[in-house]
């Protein structure tokens, strides 16, 4: 998608989007139209009962000299502390003209009194809302195909050029991190996604170093390669360094995420209906892939390390059985007693070998880790975990800045004793209740003494079985911005 920055409307054919705020005169923002035009546009938005409630939109169409013009009236309603409303009234008006059969949306907002910042978030939005990944779609009727290639925001001020450059960095890293999760596990699996990072950060700064099986082993990573056994792709540890802050001898924020390429639940397999969604079990992962790119385009003035633990998670004659015990890198021995709770074998010691390898004061972890999750908060928030409540503060703040919503839950001796196992060190799940609480107490048994460390457990977010203001179906790209903005606001020099 083309983005503009323009200071008068464009000639010739075009949509035009007007915005106007809840408590404005509806009538002054068509001021530019004729009489009968004006009126006609009034009647329209009486009848479709428009009260410019927050990205709501009426629609009509006027004429403009020679031209039939497509208008659209679109809300901001009264809350101008709203720090989503942009990707809402951005995402909507895209998404209801992709297919439309125009080519070129204008929004005007000269008059709205909006800050270059909230400009650029409004041509994000309306960019991020249009991604598509249509690589394997071959007979796309012509009514299918998006016809939408370009939005002119008219009326920004000076400083938008500067504000977007941080967007346009951010919309990378988040369409990166759909591609990701979108693509399927005969594509993606631990070497290809390895690759496909190398590819999309050529020439960017970040700084790769990759742990192969027999690396892993030499450094006594049983909990990880346990869960690769059965697989016929060989697992990968992933580092990505970005050294922004001008020291590089500065401890690092590190980001690990869960790189389960496909899983079936090992020998505890998953049921048959939806497995092929597991596909984007990698979505942590992803999301930190996509966090990276990110602020190595924008050039982040932090020193950032990204940890990807790659692995697909399969039932053959070799994988791990229920019941066996693994020694983690730590040192800790493990009871398997569900195979299918993968994802903390291998966070434990991609978390072991990053506090080894970088000593960091912050480790923030995101993974697809519980179908408990799913039934605590559904697919409006993210879980978090954290040891540190001003650590969980910060991401809670970025959350609610980026729309990437977290919710805190509780940790404590009381969950941590219920994965005690009677023959190792602990065991790799609990009881039914508090499924997610005591994976996440798993979790933190690997946490070394002094590390602030948070967990957040994005299952329910990663992947959405229908439209929302910065997305299709599909990959949402979550957890992008909120590390942009976690990492921008409490680490950049």
């Amino acid at each position: 998608m083309k983005i503009v920055f323009a200071n008068e409307r464009p000639e010739g054919a075009y949509a035009l989007a007007l915005p106007v705020w809840g408590d404005g005169a509806l009538a002054d923002r068509l001021s530019g139209l004729d009489e009968p035009n004006r009126s006609l546009a009034l009647r329209a938005a009486e009848a479709q009962r428009f009260e410019r409630d927050a990205a709501s939109i009426a629609e009509t169409f006027v004429t403009d000299g020679d031209t039939v013009r497509r208008l659209l009236l679109v809300g901001l309603g009264t809350r101008r502390d709203d720090e989503t409303l942009l990707d809402r009234v951005g995402g909507n008006l895209t998404g209801r003209l992709l297919k439309s059969g125009e080519t070129r949306l204008v929004i005007d907002i000269a008059g709205l009194g909006l800050e270059d910042s909230k400009a650029a978030r409004l041509a994000f939005a309306a960019a991020a809302r249009t991604w598509r990944y249509d690589l394997y779609r071959t007979k796309l009727s012509a009514k299918a195909k998006p016809t939408l290639e370009e939005v002119v925001i008219v009326g920004a001020g000076a400083g938008v050029d500067a504000e977007w450059e941080h967007m346009a960095a951010l919309l990378a890293g988040v369409s990166f991190a759909r591609e990701l999760v979108t693509e399927p596990a005969n594509i993606i699996y631990p070497v290809s996604f390895v690759e496909r990072c190398r590819a999309a950060m050529e020439g960017l700064g970040v700084e790769f170093e990759v742990l192969d099986e027999a690396r892993m082993q030499e450094l006594g990573m049983g909990a990880l390669l346990g869960v690769s056994l059965g697989s016929a792709q060989p697992p990968r540890l992933l580092a990505m360094r970005w050294n922004g802050a001008g020291n590089a001898e500065q401890k690092p924020v590190v980001l690990i995420g869960k790189g389960v390429t496909f899983d079936t639940g090992g020998i505890s397999i998953k049921p048959a209906a939806g497995m092929e969604a597991m596909k984007w079990d990698m979505g942590g992962a992803g999301a930190v892939a996509g966090a990276m790119k990110t602020l190595a385009e924008r050039k982040a003035k932090a020193n950032v390390v990204g940890i990807c633990g790659l692995v697909e998670n399969m039932p053959d004659g070799k994988a791990q059985r229920p019941g066996d015990v693994v020694t983690s890198m730590s040192g800790q021995t493990i009871e398997v007693i569900n195979t299918d709770a993968e994802g903390r074998l291998v966070l434990c010691d991609a978390l072991t070998w990053a506090q080894r390898e970088y000593k960091p004061e912050v480790v923030v972890d995101l993974a697809t880790l519980t179908g408990a999750m799913l039934i605590s908060l559904g697919f409006e928030y993210a879980g978090l975990f954290a040891n540190d409540d001003g650590l969980a503060e910060q991401l809670l703040a970025a959350g609610k800045k980026t729309g990437d919503k977290l919710w805190r839950f509780p940790v404590g001796e009381a969950y941590d004793k219920l994965i005690d196992s009677p023959i190792a060190d602990m065991k790799n799940v609990g009881p039914r209740e508090a499924g997610s609480i005591t994976a996440a107490s798993f979790i933190a048994r690997f946490v070394e003494p002094g590390v602030k460390w948070a967990h957040l457990d994005i299952a329910g977010m990663v992947w959405a079985n229908k439209s929302g203001p910065l997305w299709d179906k599909g990959a949402t790209g979550y957890g992008v911005a909120l590390l942009d903005r976690f990492v921008a606001d409490n680490f950049e020099t």
